[in-house]
Parts: structure tokens; C-alpha cells; sequence
């Protein structure tokens, strides 16, 4: 496995919430925990939810932001930066909203589910910046809407941009990399399936079997923050 890394010319990586969770932020349900435990994640990340009442919403994510910013990258990122060094092509496609894989030092990086840091009017989806944080609701862009986290909600499409070129990124890697996501949510669910139907060698990193185990190539069971850094290692030793 190590030596179909070491000589590809292309590899994508998939990584999900478990990627994220190794530096110590929860998953949405999973901060749902004391002061937000009551509250449906319909008021917390829908357009619905947000409109019916903005404080509410903006004060969730700025407490999941304050999480994020305090985070760091754990091994299985820097690792997968790393592999950047021996492999001419590394796409990330991440259905993380954290940052953690930039920080990291990755470079191409595909933010399938947007950024938690980045901020963009209700209406018009107008970009905004130097967003001040501890704000009890949310400010106004100068166009007069709402502003909101710059991420996907429920019940709302994926970036079109990203999506297209997650797709075409997954369709030409020799090697695919499937990180610490479950394979259940649509659309990144397929594209591990996409990766094998082009002919990708298709490596699995997880805990648990997911509904990619099947048609993974190699499954390695554990954490990616322990695994990840032994492939690199191991890619290391290699000659070519």
C-alpha cells in the first residue's frame, strides 16, 4: 500500500468529522451538550432555523468557532501534508469546516461543507471579513442582510465549484484516501465508489467499518492521527 502511494502521481483524500474530532472538536451533535442540549439542530443550522431567530444561531456558531480557533492539527493532518513531498498531486477534499488541514500545511484543499471562519451575507452571499467575535447577533453586510457562517446547512446545496471539482479531482487520482468519514452522507459518500470505478487504488483509515470497507482496496483500522503517520514513515523508507 505504502509503495502504491509512493508512486502515484495523483492522490485524493477524503476526510470527515473523525479527522476532527482527534484535535478535539465534536461533531454538530456532539456539541449539543449543556447549555445547547435542548435545542433541534433544525434551529441551529438551517436557513429556517436562522431566520427564525439569528442571535440563536450566531451565538451557536460562535461557540463552535471559539472551539475551532482554539483547536490544533493532530498527527493525521500534518501527515497527509507531508505526503505532498513525495506524491507530485495531493487534492484534499474535506468535508471538515474547521481549517485544520491549511493550518496544517496542506495546500489544495477542496472545503466541500465551506469554512466556519469565513462569514457571508443571508441574501446575497456577499463575502465578509474581520467579522468581530462575542457578537450576541449577527452584524449586517453593507447591502443590508444578515450576515451568517460561511457553511453549508441542512437542507442546502454544496458549493457548486467545490462539488464539480471534488468529482473531477476523484475521477483522475491513481490513489484515493478515504479519512475518518462515516460514507453516509451524500454527496461525498460516492465519491470513494466514483475513485474505485476509474480505477483508483482506494485505501480506507477508520475506526470502524464504514459502507466504503467493502470496496476498499486496503482497510486500515484505527485512528488516523496513529495511522496516518506510519504511512508516511513507511513511504519514507521506500525507494524509487
Amino acid at each position: 500500500m505504502a509503495q502504491r502511494l509512493r508512486q502515484a502521481r495523483k492522490l485524493a483524500v477524503l476526510t470527515g468529522a473523525g479527522v476532527s474530532r482527534e484535535s478535539g472538536i465534536p461533531t454538530f451533535r456532539d456539541a449539543q451538550t449543556g447549555l445547547w442540549a435542548s435545542y433541534d439542530p433544525a434551529r441551529l443550522a438551517t436557513p429556517q432555523g436562522f431566520l427564525a431567530d439569528p442571535p440563536l444561531v450566531w451565538r451557536w456558531y460562535d461557540m463552535r468557532r471559539a472551539i475551532v480557533l482554539d483547536a490544533q492539527p493532530n498527527p493525521g493532518h500534518l501527515a497527509l501534508s507531508e505526503m505532498e513531498e513525495m506524491i507530485p498531486s495531493v487534492v484534499i477534499i474535506t468535508q471538515n469546516i474547521d481549517g485544520l488541514h491549511a493550518r496544517a500545511g496542506s495546500r489544495d484543499i477542496i472545503e466541500l461543507h465551506g469554512n466556519i471562519a469565513r462569514y457571508k451575507c443571508f441574501e446575497n452571499e456577499h463575502p465578509q471579513a474581520d467579522v468581530q467575535p462575542g457578537l450576541g447577533e449577527p452584524p449586517r453586510c453593507s447591502c443590508g442582510s444578515l450576515l451568517r457562517p460561511d457553511v453549508v446547512w441542512f437542507g442546502e446545496n454544496l458549493p457548486p465549484a467545490a462539488l464539480e471539482r471534488a468529482f473531477s479531482e476523484i475521477r483522475s487520482a491513481q490513489v484515493a484516501l478515504v479519512v475518518g468519514t462515516s460514507g453516509l452522507v451524500q454527496p461525498a459518500a460516492s465519491l470513494p465508489f466514483i475513485a474505485r470505478h476509474h480505477g483508483a487504488y482506494l485505501v480506507e483509515v477508520n475506526p470502524e467499518e464504514t459502507a466504503t470497507t467493502i470496496i476498499a482496496d486496503c482497510f486500515l483500522q484505527g485512528r488516523s492521527g496513529e495511522i496516518l503517520p506510519r504511512i508516511v514513515e513507511a513511504m519514507r523508507d521506500l525507494k524509487v
